[in-house]
């Protein structure tokens, strides 16, 4: 293997050969999106030059690595905005969870609240049934 790189959508590499005869070139998309869209179909241009040909590698290099450092700056773009959009997701999650156990918690209160009023209230209330029942007894 001479050449094994990732690029994005499209991509240019060069490569000198030392030894003649026979070469192979192996191209291999990682995309998932021919799939869904273009079925199992692919395009490739290839511009091949044979022969004793002068190309500045310096410049093919660094245009290759700018394309690289592209590509991975738009990978990053694209994690960014996922992980801003999860946050917010999140954010609103824990504020529906935050309001619906302030509520709850607001209603278990009110409910405590009325239980030990109507307590108070059997509890004169029999106070007073039994004192009335015992003087007409005549037990007090």
């Amino acid at each position: 293997v001479l050449l094994s790189k990732l690029y994005g959508p499209e991509g240019t590499f060069y490569f000198t050969s030392h030894s003649p005869g026979e070469h192979i070139i192996c191209l291999e998309s990682n995309s998932t999106r021919l799939v869904s869209f273009g079925g199992s179909k692919l395009r490739i241009h290839l511009d091949i030059r044979v022969g004793e040909h002068d190309l500045d590698a310096a410049i093919a290099q660094a245009k290759d690595k700018v394309n690289e450092v592209s590509f991975k700056l738009e990978h990053l773009l694209e994690q960014i905005e996922q992980v801003v959009k999860e946050q917010n997701y999140q954010r609103d999650r824990e504020e529906n969870f935050r309001l619906t156990s302030e509520d709850t918690n607001s209603n278990v209160l009110w409910w405590a609240f009325a239980q030990t009023l109507i307590l108070i209230s059997v509890g004169i209330f029999q106070m007073k049934y039994l004192k009335d029942f015992f003087i007409a007894k005549k037990l007090v």
